[in-house]
């Protein structure tokens, strides 16, 4: 599957859902499945600015690829983190770059979030696509 038929699955998901508060409660459910992150990369270094809350976003790049791994201390944007690495994780560089996340505005969660999660959702965002630049860079440099 594509990025944009990751983001459309999404879409779909969300849309059949009216009432706010249970797409909240499918936010928390996507984030309580989402698999812990190993303690050892709970460091300074992985944390996202400009969440929040804390978020720990751990990347490995393998096969041309780069595989995220991330975790929240809060539901909704442990659920939100979820979503990012459905969409962005075990993707090539290019894949990340050239995809906008245009899931948040179409299942309305740019509206109805409170802008300081809004603001750390858009920081995480930023920070996948800095690390697939940087990738993108080596990887170009390499070749």
């Amino acid at each position: 599957m594509t990025i944009d038929d990751i983001q459309q699955q999404i879409i779909e998901d969300f849309s059949g859902i009216e009432d706010w508060m249970d797409k909240y409660s499918l936010l928390i459910e996507l984030g309580n499945e989402l698999e812990p992150l190993d303690p050892k990369y709970k460091v300074d270094s992985n944390l996202i600015r400009g969440c929040q809350s804390r978020v720990w976003l751990h990347q490995e790049f393998a096969e041309g690829k780069i595989v995220f791994e991330a975790e929240s201390d809060a539901l909704i944007v442990k659920g939100l983190v979820a979503l990012l690495l459905k969409i962005y994780s075990d993707r090539t560089p290019s894949e990340i770059l050239g995809s906008e996340p245009r899931f948040i505005d179409e299942i309305g969660l740019r509206q109805h979030l409170s802008p300081t999660r809004s603001n750390g959702l858009l920081a995480m965002v930023k920070q996948m696509k800095l690390y697939a630049l940087a990738y993108e860079k080596l990887s170009s440099k390499n070749n």
